[in-house]
Parts: structure tokens; C-alpha cells; sequence
């Protein structure tokens, strides 16, 4: 089958960002005189929860036994908006870039005309002033398919968010590679039947990404050249079309 659709995640793959959403949350704590603050081993620890309220709830259900579950959703709700708050001033100031080779590959796959779409728990707001303020006046018209994280039944790793992008495309999990950078997002495409790229992110290093096609640092630039961390790139040394096209045909044949 021939590869007709490339599916990215958002937060660690198509940027960096999880740095920024942990100073975010920990000024919500801050902001409301909550004497909180996540390290950043804890924040990895939590990231096995996708979605920033489902992760706040977490922490505030495994830190406050006994309290009244309505009120402890009360207060994610609001911590959950005080960071988003937080979070897009980052993306304003411009604070966030897009990871290397990410911009360069989307450009490559529209030329080439695939299909691309983003599957990711991230809300849709942030993901657009991720896009207008990150990637430019033209990114809005990147993507055919944009599923967010009110787009699914279940986060990741339950494969609701790509199926849903696989429904909206119209396309077979055959058709397509995902690219993502965390163990629960491996886990996620293939349970759709998607085969895996990963590029490790900077709180998702070292875990373990079985099953991926390959494991990498990153999609690479002509003058940054990527690291193959697992897997083989075939000589190549950044992601191209024709590296995603040889790895689709080994990994579906």
C-alpha cells in the first residue's frame, strides 16, 4: 500500500513545549497562593497521564486523600485555565519554535502531496496559537485533519485520537505513518495499526518506544543532521519523503 498521510502529535513532537506548560502550571500553583511546584522528574512522571486537567486531577487526588473528588474537579478546572492562561502569554512572547526538521517535513510532504493531519490531547486553542505564533501566516492551511483533545472518547494511550484522524481522512492505518515522542503516543497509534516514528523529546528520553520504526532525535535540518537513536535511517540523515516512503513500505509489507 502506498503511503498517502503523515500524522503528527503536537506537544514534544511538533515543538518543544512541555517545559513551558510546567513553569505554567507552577505559577497557576503560585497564583493561587498554593504551595505546590512540580520538579521536573515529577512532571515526566505525570506526562504518563495525557492531558493537562486529567494530569492536575491526578496530582491533587494522590496529594489531597480524603477530599471531596467535586472539589478537588473544581479546582483542577481552574488551575487547568490559570496555566492555559499562562501558557499562551509563552507562545505570545514567543517563547516556543517548532522542533528542527518539523517545518521543513511539512513542507515536503504538502509538495509531495500527502495528506497531513495532527492527532494530539493538546486543546485545540493552544494547538492554533501554537501554529499562528510558532510556525507563521501560513500554517493554518498545513493540516486536512486536526483532531485535539476534545476530540476523543479516551487520551492516549487509547487509539481513539487516530482513529478519529483516520475517519476524517478517509484513509486506512496502512496508508499512513504517525509521528510521535512519547511511549503513550506509540502505544496509541499502534493500537489504530499505525506504524511509528518517534523523536525523543526532552522529557520522553530514554523510554523505551517499542515497536517504533525507528527512534531519533530529531526530523533533522540540512545543517543539523539528526541522531539515529534506534532503528536505521538507511544512510540518510534527516527525515525526507523518501526516508518516510522506505520505512512505510518495511514496516507494512
Amino acid at each position: 500500500m502506498k503511503l498517502m498521510a503523515l500524522i503528527l502529535d503536537v506537544d514534544g513532537t511538533l515543538a518543544e513545549t512541555e517545559t513551558t506548560h510546567l513553569k505554567a502550571v507552577n505559577g497557576a500553583f503560585e497564583s493561587m497562593d498554593l504551595s505546590w511546584r512540580w520538579s521536573r522528574s515529577l512532571y515526566r512522571e505525570l506526562l504518563a497521564t495525557a492531558g493537562g486537567r486529567a494530569r492536575i486531577l491526578r496530582f491533587l487526588i494522590e496529594n489531597c486523600p480524603g477530599e471531596n473528588r467535586e472539589a478537588l474537579e473544581d479546582l483542577a478546572v481552574r488551575l487547568h485555565a490559570e496555566k492555559d492562561r499562562r501558557y499562551r502569554a509563552s507562545l505570545e512572547a514567543g517563547e516556543i519554535r517548532l522542533r528542527p526538521g518539523a517545518e521543513r517535513l511539512i513542507g515536503e510532504a504538502r509538495s509531495a502531496g500527502l495528506a497531513l493531519a495532527v492527532a494530539t490531547a493538546t486543546g485545540r486553542k493552544n494547538f492554533e496559537m501554537l501554529l499562528r505564533h510558532a510556525g507563521g501566516p501560513e500554517s493554518s492551511e498545513w493540516f486536512d485533519v486536526v483532531c485535539t483533545g476534545g476530540d476523543a472518547a479516551r487520551h492516549k494511550p487509547a487509539p481513539d485520537i487516530y482513529l478519529q484522524v483516520l475517519a476524517k481522512l478517509g484513509l486506512p492505518a496502512g496508508a499512513c505513518v504517525a509521528i510521535e515522542d512519547s511511549n503513550l503516543g506509540v502505544a496509541s497509534a499502534q493500537g489504530a495499526g499505525l506504524p511509528v516514528v518517534v523523536t525523543e523529546s526532552s522529557f520522553t528520553t530514554g523510554e523505551d518506544f517499542v515497536g517504533a520504526i525507528a527512534v531519533l532525535s530529531d526530523l533533522g535540518e540540512p545543517d543539523q543532521t539528526m541522531k539515529v537513536l534506534r532503528g536505521t535511517a538507511f544512510g540518510k540523515r534527516l527525515v525526507d519523503i523518501e526516508l518516510l516512503r522506505r520505512w512505510h513500505q518495511e514496516a507494512t509489507k
